[in-house]
């Protein structure tokens, strides 16, 4: 089964960080994603811009609307994410428990399937 795990940030961590703390956070976050790649776990993994960068679309009527960023009145945003092969929840939720972003972010885990099952 394919999970989701999606890193849920704090709006402004990213900018109240020195680079140095950045780089160092980054450079974890991708020897974990390499580490789940050696595994045979990895299917995708990217980091994302702050949403401020993003942009929203939607069509009403037959014509476009666009939206940006920030797009919620949140204190979070979406910061990246890790798309994983697990034989259960119960590994997604393991996997989940050792990213280094569980320790300055909220790691969501979910499950992926079609849009028409609830």
């Amino acid at each position: 089964m394919d999970y989701l795990l999606l890193i849920v940030e704090a709006r402004g961590d990213r900018e109240s960080r020195g680079e140095d703390e950045g780089r160092a956070l980054y450079d974890e976050m991708t020897r974990f994603g390499d580490d789940l790649a050696a595994r045979g776990k990895l299917l995708a993994s990217r980091s994302l811009r702050p949403d401020k960068h993003g942009v929203r679309l939607r069509q009403r009527d037959g014509k476009p609307a666009l939206r940006d960023g920030p797009f919620a009145e949140s204190k979070e945003m979406v910061g990246g994410f890790f798309l994983i092969d697990c034989a259960d929840r119960e590994e997604a939720m393991a996997i989940a428990g050792q990213c280094p972003a569980a320790r300055f972010a909220t790691v969501e885990v979910r499950e992926c399937a079609p849009c028409y099952v609830g």
